[in-house]
């Protein structure tokens, strides 16, 4: 009888550990908390970040690419659980891979879910980071595959800052916090190491004139 009841004890402590793990509203878009959709990039159009006039809150950014939509480009959270840590420090969140929306009024931002943060607490706090990219034909099935593509300037991709969440609460709170601290930015192109290479020429080249003169 006493080893039923430990071994009872036991599956209810593991299971109030899983339920006790933070929780929160997985969306950039929340209408009166977050508005915050994410964009393409023009041609010649570098890295951007900011909310525009019609986020949430207000800024001042303007973006000439348009809004990502559809299954062609996906987004990942990454976290880790306390304030303010680097972003080399964060891991995936499991299970949150997902693509954007396609209508004209949710266009630009991915869609709706809940997502519950392995090793974060109940009323704890998390640093955040959201991370975009092309998924070419949906063969790049997370970061860690799209991040080289992007660094030899294959594919678009981006991150917004990080930033913080707090009052996360537990998988069955109908109610978990939303991503506020999250701004609109783009995905672009990383420019070739030869793009580098002619602007330093040029810097270089456009002091040597001046001193010249």
């Amino acid at each position: 009888m006493k080893k039923s009841i430990f071994a009872f004890g036991v599956v209810l402590a593991s299971t109030a550990g899983v339920m006790a793990q933070g929780t929160l509203n997985y969306s950039t878009r929340v209408t009166g908390s977050v508005v915050a959709p994410i964009y393409n990039t023009a041609v010649g159009e570098s890295r951007k970040e900011g909310n525009t006039a019609a986020g949430t809150p207000a800024g001042t950014q303007t973006y000439l690419g348009g809004l990502l939509t559809g299954s062609g480009f996906s987004a990942q959270l990454f976290y880790l659980a306390g304030l303010d840590n680097t972003e080399a420090s964060l891991v995936a969140a499991a299970g949150s891979v997902t693509t954007f929306r396609t209508s004209a009024t949710l266009a630009g931002t991915i869609a709706t879910s809940f997502q519950t943060l392995p090793l974060t607490s109940v009323g704890g706090s998390a640093t955040l980071q959201l991370r975009v990219w092309e998924n070419l034909n949906g063969t790049l099935t997370s970061w860690d595959q799209a991040a080289p593509f992007w660094e030899s300037g294959t594919i678009k991709a981006g991150k917004s800052s990080v930033f913080n969440i707090s009052g996360l609460v537990d998988n069955q709170n109908p109610n978990p916090p939303n991503m506020d601290g999250i701004r609109s930015f783009n995905i672009y192109v990383v420019p070739e190491p030869s793009t580098f290479l002619l602007a330093g020429l040029g810097a270089a080249s456009l002091l040597i004139f001046r001193r010249r003169k």
